[in-house]
């Protein structure tokens, strides 16, 4: 099946370089491209694209206020892979709250942009574990619990929350399942559960809501502890 993806970036070279290397590949197609927050909301909306490649800093609408439309307007299942030269430790909060399933930046390796793609289309998150480090020294700045999101975890099994606790910490399901003792496949059926049941989209987003709920301290490793 092909990934239809809009490239946004202010940048016309940059913004061509990316669809170039994209386009590339026989299972991705570039279905528009845009310069700006605004021309990539419009872009989304005409071409429902299954990805966009969204920088964050732009003219008229930045990356972040345009990714939070996109998925808020969207009636179909659109998701967004941020595109940077900078470091995230400013944006990963505001764009994972966003709604954003993942980071590249734009020296990535022209393969691995392709790759980054196919992880977030197949609803993968793409938070690698520096990342996620970097996203926990931001909670441990903030101060207080969500008490409506706390509230939201009485949906889930103790065994869910234990999973919850290992993806919040850039685990993968091979790592949490050797913690816990369980098979890989199901700690991937425990994930679509949660997702289900917290109505989020993706990985990434459970890493908001497992800081955001007080289930995970920022300093606290132990998957199942």
């Amino acid at each position: 099946m092909t990934i239809s993806v809009v490239v946004v970036d202010d940048q016309a070279l940059v913004r061509g370089g990316f669809a170039m290397i994209l386009g590339a590949h026989p299972d991705i197609e570039v279905v528009a491209e845009a310069g700006t927050g605004f021309e990539a909301i419009d872009a989304a909306h005409r071409h429902h694209p299954d990805v966009v490649l969204m920088d964050i800093r732009m003219p008229e609408l930045d990356g972040l206020e345009a990714t939070a439309r996109i998925l808020r307007e969207a009636d179909w299942p659109v998701r967004i892979l941020i595109l940077t030269t900078f470091d995230p430790d400013e944006y990963v909060y505001q764009a994972l709250r966003a709604g954003a399933s993942g980071f590249v930046l734009k020296d990535i390796p022209p393969r691995e942009l392709a790759t980054a793609v196919r992880t977030i289309a197949d609803g993968g998150a793409l938070i690698a574990p520096s990342i996620t480090r970097r996203l926990i020294s931001r909670f441990a700045t903030r101060p207080g619990v969500n008490t409506a999101v706390a509230d939201r975890l009485e949906r889930l099994t103790d065994r869910e929350r234990d999973i919850v606790a290992g993806v919040a910490r850039g685990a993968t399901n091979t790592e949490i399942a050797e913690r816990l003792y369980i098979g890989p496949a199901t700690v991937k059926s425990h994930v679509s559960s949660i997702l289900t049941k917290l109505g989020l989209r993706d990985r990434a987003q459970i890493v908001v809501f497992a800081y955001e709920s007080g289930l995970v301290e920022p300093g606290a490793y132990d998957i199942g502890h």
